[in-house]
């Protein structure tokens, strides 16, 4: 076996110990990682309104999108979860390492977007009217280009001037190239330099993301155990308290300190992270003056943290192999080791969702409709061939069938059908009628109810759902500007309901700009997409707070 092979095949003492505490703790994979993982993204409500700023900036015609914060924020994976969600029709190129000169940030950005009509001596000029091409080739096609450059802050001055000349291609509606720039605080004075006040001024949408709230580390820490496949509570309210006074809320500081705490309970055969093991987890992750000072370090040492981690992990790994100290995995210690329970007795025998087996598979997604519908107080035919949003239709309801993740469907907090597998890959339909932070209740068949841990429900989901909701009335397609008719007038009512204050007979049923404006602010508070435009999911979440007798996801 050659070098390489060898590489491939040891495991780094780092990575043996988290797969040895995976195991122990019963998580699906690492909770703590700080690679950026969408899945893994807690949206808080400054996490949300930086994606909103994001998408709000790629919706408008073009320009640059600026999003800052300091190290370990979250901006990366924040951008992310933005590409994730772009439309099919957009080409995006990402860079990495801003540190180029102007010819090879404009070989790269060709590189990026599969530019291949250049060679390796072309000049700037040839590079530009390449990208011109394309750019030019992929609006005739119906098609939008977004460039995305991390570390933003280390572009030079003349970098930048030619990222601005690049946006000067445009048509009539719109520009031709959008530019996110992701960067620490100091790209921010950067922009604000004499030299570069053209860019500034073509920036249309800016955020600033801060670190968690203190009442936010709690659900950040949550959320990602659960993400992991664990609802158990591993770090109790007052250990938490203190993981907030050690990172400020900094999300990757709070990643680096958890994830060497649950290390330490692992070695110490312990079923969750106490104030003592956390200190000895920060004092190897932080330094011992850092804790004794009861602060954190600046922002730039989180390289040193991660690398105190992986050297407390070698020295972990040492002393158990040196000593032949076996540790037991919590659900095979004996009860008076154990200060709290692990697992709930209930769901021992949900490793994964199956149908009944005395009924026919075939009719799960009728069953699960029928479900879904009397939730509503509705009626529902499963036999005579009308589909499920005809009859949502018939009865002044609406359907909407979408992708997505429990953390939207909680947002959506309406009782939704889902296409589930079991684990030999067969398919079956169920309806989610109720949802809470570590369980979940679905009617699967006819009168099955199951109350089934959201592990077992993420390891069977597809991430396909269907749910009922209340349309504005007259509402068929998306309320943008044009739109006139009585889902118009509805919709401002709304708003001028949420605002304390009545309609006045002046405004009209048209789908002006101010409409418009306030359409653009609840989506940005909400965190959602479609800037301007009133379609499904923006109209759900209005109608959320005024439709009383819709039935509830979460109680």
């Amino acid at each position: 076996m050659d070098a390489i092979d060898r590489n491939r095949t040891i495991m780094s003492p780092h990575s043996q110990t988290i797969s040895m505490y995976k195991d122990y703790f019963a998580f699906s994979e690492q909770p703590f990682s700080i690679v950026p993982d969408t899945r893994y993204l807690y949206l808080s409500g400054r996490h949300r309104e930086a994606l909103a700023h994001l998408l709000y900036g790629v919706e408008t015609n073009g320009g640059f999108v600026l999003l800052t914060g300091d190290i370990g924020t979250g901006k990366t994976t924040v951008c992310r979860c933005l590409l994730e969600n772009l439309p099919d029709n957009c080409d995006v190129a990402f860079i990495y390492n801003p540190k180029l000169t102007v010819s090879e940030l404009l070989a790269t950005i060709c590189e990026e977007f599969g530019i291949h009509s250049f060679g390796a001596d072309s000049s700037n000029k040839s590079l530009v009217d390449s990208i011109n091409a394309y750019l030019l080739d992929g609006h005739g096609r119906g098609r939008k280009a977004l460039l995305v450059i991390d570390e933003a802050q280390n572009l030079s001055a003349d970098v930048l001037e030619q990222l601005r000349l690049l946006t000067n291609l445009e048509t009539n509606e719109r520009k031709l190239l959008q530019i996110i720039l992701l960067g620490q605080p100091e790209l921010q004075e950067i922009l604000e330099s004499k030299e570069l006040r053209q860019l500034a001024q073509r920036i249309v949408a800016r955020y600033h993301l801060k670190p968690l709230a203190k009442s936010e580390v709690a659900a950040y820490v949550k959320h990602r155990l659960t993400v992991a496949g664990s609802g158990r509570q591993l770090f109790p309210p007052a250990t938490l308290r203190r993981v907030y006074q050690l990172s400020k809320g900094v999300p990757r500081l709070i990643n680096l300190l958890c994830d060497r705490a649950l290390l330490g309970a692992y070695v110490q055969g312990k079923s969750h992270v106490s104030n003592r093991i956390l200190a000895q987890a920060a004092r190897e992750v932080l330094g011992e003056k850092v804790v004794r000072a009861g602060r954190t370090r600046s922002i730039g040492s989180l390289a040193a943290a991660s690398i105190a981690l992986t050297c407390s992990a070698v020295l972990a790994i040492a002393y158990y192999q040196q000593n032949n100290v076996s540790v037991i995995p919590i659900d095979s210690q004996p009860t008076t080791t154990i200060t709290a329970p692990i697992t709930d007795s209930r769901f021992a025998d949900y490793d994964q969702l199956v149908w009944p087996e005395q009924m026919e598979r075939s009719n799960s997604e009728s069953m699960a409709m029928a479900t879904l519908f009397n939730l509503w107080g509705l009626n529902y035919r499963i036999r005579g061939g009308e589909s499920f949003c005809s009859q949502a239709g018939s009865q002044e309801m609406s359907c909407l069938s979408d992708r997505g993740g429990l953390s939207d469907l909680r947002r959506l907090n309406l009782p939704a059908v889902l296409q589930l597998k079991d684990a030999h890959g067969g398919e079956f339909y169920a309806a989610l009628t109720s949802l809470n932070d570590s369980t979940a209740v679905l009617a699967i068949g006819n009168g099955n109810i199951k109350e089934v841990p959201i592990s077992a429900l993420e390891k069977s989901w597809k991430g396909t759902y269907t749910i009922l909701w209340r349309a504005p009335p007259d509402y068929h397609t998306p309320l943008k500007a044009g739109t006139k008719g009585k889902a118009v007038e509805w919709l401002r009512q709304q708003f001028a309901n949420a605002n304390g204050r009545h309609a006045t007979a002046k405004t009209s049923p048209d789908f002006d700009a101010d409409l418009a404006r306030q359409v653009t602010e609840f989506q940005i508070a909400e965190g959602l997409p479609q800037q301007g435009i009133a379609g499904p999911l923006t109209l759900i979440r209005l109608t959320a707070r005024t439709d009383v007798n819709a039935p509830r996801l979460m109680k």
